[in-house]
């Protein structure tokens, strides 16, 4: 496809969109496959046209690192159990818990497999 602008990109697209439609309305069974000019049609329009519809919002990039504040403002007692682990790859782990209970041996051996 040639070099278009955006106004002829919309027009393409339209008597694209009535090609489906009627390529819809005459095929031999309901889920024939669609035809390959179709195809390459509506991908060489992406290259012109936006993938999101009019007017939708832009999607905001993906964040590498998310704070999640306190949920509450009182305080909480001091965790009852406080695990540190450091491996020769330089790899830690550091768990601290309110549960009374862990299952200390199963983490600590998932951990040090890990290598």
């Amino acid at each position: 496809m040639k070099t278009i602008t955006p106004a002829q990109a919309e027009h393409q697209l339209t008597d694209l969109a009535d090609q489906f439609e009627q390529g819809r309305q005459h095929r031999t069974y309901r889920f024939a496959p669609i035809p390959l000019p179709l195809w390459a049609q509506a991908i060489a329009l992406t290259a012109v046209l936006p993938l999101t519809g009019p007017g939708a919002e832009p999607v905001p990039p993906a964040l590498d690192f998310v704070e999640v504040p306190a949920s509450s403002t009182w305080p909480r007692p001091a965790p009852t159990t406080e695990i540190e682990l450091h491996r020769a790859d330089g790899a830690r782990l550091w768990i601290r818990s309110h549960e009374p209970q862990l299952p200390l041996a199963a983490v600590v051996r998932t951990f040090l497999e890990r290598l």
